[in-house]
């Protein structure tokens, strides 16, 4: 798949995180009336013939028509095809490719036809060969750094690249997702949904989820049973132990709710690398990477990028901010060692007692419970208890950071911030911030954690200017 030649003409999709010059539409709200956005734009079905152009930010690539930005996915760059229009509106469409008039070469068999045009959500470039999966990742990532970071764009060329994860290949993308989240339609069958939409796809399996995932699924009848509509439906298969079920929330066992007093609601997770082996407890409907290499993948690469396999952050003071149920903590404790400090800041009271639990014996971490922001800055007039940092580990959610939260850890005055990304448009946003601050992006390393999705991970160095 041909790089971008100017990254710079493609439109963002207003729903990326770049700045829309317009918002869209929203479906209002349960129980307040119809709404002008109920009804279908009249362009809406309507199928055309587009060429595409390049790649965009969420999943699908740009094309025009009449001078009209059309995203289109299902597709290509450089491929013509017949496409339906999804969603209409005064400055964009959307649309689906539903037939493909002049492939690309990167067009393969899709892996996950359910994926597919009018199918589930999820899976949006399972029709892309693998190494062209991760071309497009890094033409997406770049895109964002340099439009709204205004990082050079020799340099991300030189050092950007999106990695594999280890057995990806082999497994042609598939069978990595360790747990799956379903959803039971109208008639109690468990599926997905489809894409920007409420409406429920019903499946017979779900390719992405692990042997063991899919095993356990087949056992508990998940894709057979009758649920009740609307049922949510959460399929843990964690790396120690046996798989878990949640039905909206609550553990099930056998086809039937699990009453006993010792049902399970955690799960043990183990992590290994050069840096030692930890285990964690977790919430069954908690966060935890969902690829099965993710955990050891972005451990390594935090680590690394912090200084802690150089023995740069003995006796540090290190700040990880969202850190969840501590996959960062207990490695990044070890590498301070007895004589440095790690504090840990998350806001979710569950994740905060599953640290608590897996970080007991550090006793050089010190657990913070609430907002990043509050915690740093201090809250009600308060003056923060958290001290200035030599180093900053931070995991934000897919919105990132944000203006505030940047501006608390600036005034940590870290010599380094370790960023780990989700979301390359909030990455490259709040790399613009930190920059106002005095801190440069030196390094950018990027994972395909979510095969077949438009989705990766990134972990980007900013080193404090001297």
């Amino acid at each position: 798949m041909p790089r971008n030649p100017d990254r710079r003409s493609a439109p963002a999709d207003p729903s990326s995180g770049a700045r829309p010059r317009r918002r869209p539409q929203r479906s209002p709200r349960p129980g307040r009336g119809r709404s002008v956005s109920d009804v279908p734009a009249p362009e809406v079905g309507l199928e055309v013939e587009l060429e595409i152009g390049p790649v965009a930010h969420g999943g699908h690539c740009v094309a025009r028509l009449d001078g009209r930005v059309v995203f289109v996915r299902h597709t290509l760059p450089g491929e013509r095809v017949r496409a339906r229009v999804t969603e209409g509106g005064p400055s964009f469409w959307r649309a689906d490719a539903v037939e493909v008039l002049q492939a690309s070469p990167d067009r393969v068999e899709p892996a996950w036809p359910a994926a597919g045009p009018d199918g589930v959500g999820g899976g949006e470039l399972s029709h892309v060969a693998l190494p062209a999966q991760r071309r497009w990742k890094t033409d997406v990532l770049v895109e964002q750094l340099q439009r709204l970071a205004r990082i050079d764009p020799e340099w991300l060329a030189r050092e950007v690249t999106v990695e594999g994860a280890p057995g990806d290949d082999e497994r042609r993308g598939l069978h990595y997702r360790t747990r799956i989240d379903l959803v039971a339609d109208a008639n109690g069958h468990a599926g997905m949904r489809k894409h920007r939409s409420h409406d429920v796809v019903a499946l017979k399996k779900m390719p992405l989820g692990t042997a063991e995932v899919a095993a356990f699924a087949v056992a508990e009848d998940v894709f057979t049973r009758t649920w009740t509509p609307g049922a949510q439906l959460t399929l843990v298969s964690p790396s120690d132990g046996e798989p878990v079920l949640l039905v909206d929330g609550e553990p099930w066992r056998r086809g039937k709710p699990d009453t006993r007093p010792n049902a399970r609601r955690s799960v043990s997770e183990f992590v290994a690398g050069p840096w030692g082996t930890h285990r964690y407890r977790v919430a069954a409907g908690g966060f935890w990477q969902v690829h099965r290499e993710a955990p050891s993948v972005l451990t390594g690469a935090v680590l690394e990028a912090a200084g802690a396999t150089s023995g740069e952050l003995a006796g540090a003071t290190v700040l990880d901010l969202y850190s969840g149920a501590g996959l960062f903590t207990l490695p990044l404790a070890d590498a301070v060692g007895p004589e440095g400090r790690v504090i840990a800041v998350e806001g979710d009271e569950q994740a905060s007692k599953d640290a608590r639990r897996n970080a007991h014996a550090a006793g050089q971490v010190t657990l913070e419970v609430g907002t990043v922001e509050q915690v740093l800055a201090g809250a009600r007039g308060e003056e923060s208890t958290v001290p200035d940092a030599d180093v900053v580990v931070l995991d934000p959610p897919r919105s990132g950071a944000g203006r505030a939260v940047v501006d608390a850890i600036a005034a940590k005055n870290p010599r380094r911030i370790v960023y780990v990304a989700c979301d390359p448009a909030a990455l490259a946003r709040d790399v613009g911030y930190l920059a106002a601050h005095g801190y440069a992006l030196s390094r950018v390393r990027a994972f395909d954690l979510f095969p077949h999705t438009h989705h990766l991970e990134a972990v980007a160095v900013l080193d404090r200017k001297s």
